[in-house]
């Protein structure tokens, strides 16, 4: 009766209860960790009851006893004081802080890293017994008070680590890759501003798996056996963090790197140039070029770095040589863990990541020189971008600020480490300068982003060994003037595009814009921006009707005007609100007129003029995200709010732009 009781109380199975109590060996049991409050507090109420039974036995006199009991459920059932972390974001930046056991004990990230700091030392009472256990005088016993553990203060930003997953998410969604990863940094301290992995998992239930995937273990895998282990190896790839424990081939991304040490060792001449023919020959086989139908003509090293030409960084890498073409590679952190501090970074190693100097031959030297043929790991990357960011300075990453005591004292803070200087600060320059071209007219244009300027480079690679698996990548900085951040975004094995200019650029834009927007930096516009940009409603509440049409209609506007009223009671967007040249404005005139409502239309997959025609006969503002400077070659790919939602006449919708002309630069 009590196991049968007991189940529901405590959501285990009878048949789990009963054959845990019959089969044990001790006279103590678990039969559940880690309760809520609640269910402790239902557990307590079921204790205060008892049950009878009747105990029947035989006394000395012959005679059989039948004697009633009653036991109170208390006496055979406890509640043991347990500890239970909580996760208040959840799914947020998870494969960074990482988890505890059921030990409490930190099992991934920060948890993992930093677990002896943050655990602290357990209280414990010492007292004496009695022979017969009876606990003696006070005056024998011993307290030792419990020490509270180390806070940490994270140098993950809530709202940038928002900005990046949800943008990764979509790319996540819509790619069908088997992961998509991106990390941001603060290029002048090597400060981790977001990292983040998708598909990711919830810290408060990281065992969990999602319906989708323990239907498809129940239809690949009948044996259970088997099931079993391949759910296994799922939950650790998700909690995997790929940023530091995982390498790829960061393909023509790495061309920062090549072009970095032509310019510091100063062995191209001042007029060089190359004429690519789409291809070139190296030892007993061609490399191609992406654009094989007759290459990219005559180019020196900025176009070649603009339109990601492979024989161009073959013949650059040559030049340099494989000694000195290795002593950057080293120098910019490629054969070395960064020493950023979190759990299982991976280290390179010669002969298994990259090629050492001894074993690079021409073949080796030339395909390093353009990104493959080795591996590196995000967090390497990234790290390599910033040093070009920063002026030439090799950062060690970090994610731990300061660590606080119980009272919130700091006991220690974190200070940036330069490791050591890669490059001069006016080769960082000029290498910034053929970055930032290739956002501005290059394979990166789909990175633009108006007003702020941003210095990157596309890349795209075949995974090693694999047949027709590729990872696509974008590493960035931003504002190229005056550098705060640098960041990375790939995407693994994606579906349909793959090319790194067409799928990253995209998320690496929608991050740079809103990291950059929340951090209060000023965005600084060119002429032909200023030509595009948007305008400010001019505050029309309280002018008479006529008054505010003349005003409006001077300045290009389209006006809505809803009653009959002589006067502007309210407007519809609000006084100071951004729309676009040639917006619409609502004007209503009378106090209780229902505010006018419009279906959000279905926007992308359309040209940006389709897009303003259209939204504009809805009664709907645009708001343009992407590059604006090449218009005719954009098309719609996603908006802010979704088709079918009901807004008001006159709002305005963040339509996200990208082109899929000049951004390829693979040559497989």
């Amino acid at each position: 009766d009590l196991c049968r009781n007991l189940a529901p109380v405590i959501g285990v199975e009878f048949d789990t209860i009963k054959n845990k109590a019959n089969t044990t060996k001790y006279n103590y049991v678990v039969l559940k960790k880690q309760i809520e409050l609640a269910e402790k507090e239902r557990v307590a109420e079921f204790l205060k009851k008892s049950y009878k039974y009747t105990k029947t036995y035989v006394n000395d006199d012959g005679e059989v006893i039948n004697e009633e009991k009653k036991i109170y459920y208390s006496s055979v059932v406890g509640i043991d004081p347990d500890v239970k972390r909580y996760y208040p974001y959840g799914n947020l930046a998870a494969n960074v802080i990482g988890f505890t056991g059921t030990d409490d004990v930190g099992r991934l990230g920060v948890e993992l890293k930093y677990d002896s700091t943050l655990t602290g030392t357990p209280g414990r009472i010492v007292t004496a017994r009695n022979g017969k256990s009876d606990v003696m005088s006070e005056q024998f016993e011993t307290i030792h008070d419990p020490i509270q553990g180390t806070s940490l203060v994270l140098t993950i930003d809530e709202v940038i680590q928002r900005y990046l997953e949800d943008s990764l998410r979509q790319v996540y969604i819509d790619s069908k890759g088997v992961g998509a990863y991106g990390v941001v940094m603060d290029v002048e301290t090597g400060a981790i501003l977001a990292m983040a992995n998708m598909g990711n998992f919830n810290l408060n239930s990281p065992d969990a798996l999602t319906e989708e995937e323990e239907k498809m273990l129940l239809e690949t895998y009948p044996d259970k056996d088997e099931r079993d282990s391949a759910r296994d190896n799922l939950l650790y790839a998700k909690w995997r963090n790929f940023i530091v424990s995982d390498s790829y081939e960061p393909g023509s991304v790495f061309k920062i790197v090549t072009a970095a040490a032509a310019v510091e060792e100063n062995v191209l001449r001042e007029d060089f140039s190359y004429n690519c023919t789409g291809k070139i020959t190296v030892a007993d086989r061609i490399i191609q070029c992406h654009n094989r139908d007759g290459g990219h003509g005559v180019q020196d090293l900025k176009h070649g770095l603009m339109n990601s030409c492979n024989p161009l960084f073959i013949t650059v890498g040559q030049t340099l040589g494989k000694e000195k073409f290795f002593e950057y590679f080293e120098a910019f952190g490629f054969t070395e863990k960064t020493g950023i501090d979190l759990p299982a970074e991976l280290k390179p190693v010669a002969g298994v990541n990259y090629h050492s100097l001894e074993s690079m031959g021409i073949v080796e030297l030339s395909s390093s020189s353009f990104g493959q043929s080795f591996q590196v790991t995000p967090i390497q990357m990234v790290t390599a971008i910033s040093a070009v960011a920063n002026g030439g300075y090799l950062m060690q990453p970090y994610v731990v600020a300061r660590q606080l005591d119980e009272n919130n004292n700091v006991i220690s803070e974190t200070q940036p480490h330069i490791r050591r200087q890669v490059i001069s600060e006016e080769t960082a320059a000029e290498v910034t300068d053929m970055m930032e071209a290739v956002v501005t007219s290059g394979t990166g244009k789909n990175a633009y982003v108006s007003g702020y300027r941003v210095a990157g480079k596309t890349g795209t690679s075949q995974k090693l060994g694999s047949d027709g698996e590729y990872v696509a990548s974008f590493g960035c900085f931003a504002p190229a003037n005056d550098p705060e951040i640098a960041v990375l975004i790939l995407v693994d094995e994606p579906e349909g595009q793959i090319n790194g200019g067409q799928i990253c650029t995209p998320v690496a834009a929608q991050v740079v814009e809103k990291t950059l927007e929340y951090m209060g930096v000023e965005r600084q516009y060119n002429d032909k921006e200023l030509e595009k940009l948007d305008t400010l409603t001019p505050s029309l509440v309280g002018k008479s009707t006529d008054d505010a049409l003349a005003l409006l209609n001077e300045k290009g506007f389209k006006v809505k005007v809803v009653g009959e009223g002589e006067k502007v009671i309210s407007q519809m967007p609000s006084y100071n609100h951004s729309v676009p040249q040639n917006g619409i404005i609502v004007l209503y005139t009378e106090k209780d007129v229902e505010r006018v409502t419009v279906e959000v239309p279905d926007l992308t997959m359309m040209t940006l003029s389709a897009v303003n025609k259209y939204a504009l006969s809805t009664g709907l503002n645009i708001k343009v995200s992407g590059n604006a400077l090449n218009a005719a070659e954009l098309i719609s790919y996603d908006q802010n709010i979704e088709a079918g939602q009901t807004v008001e006449y006159g709002s305005t919708i963040t339509v996200y732009f990208k082109s899929d002309t000049g951004v390829n630069d693979y040559a497989g």
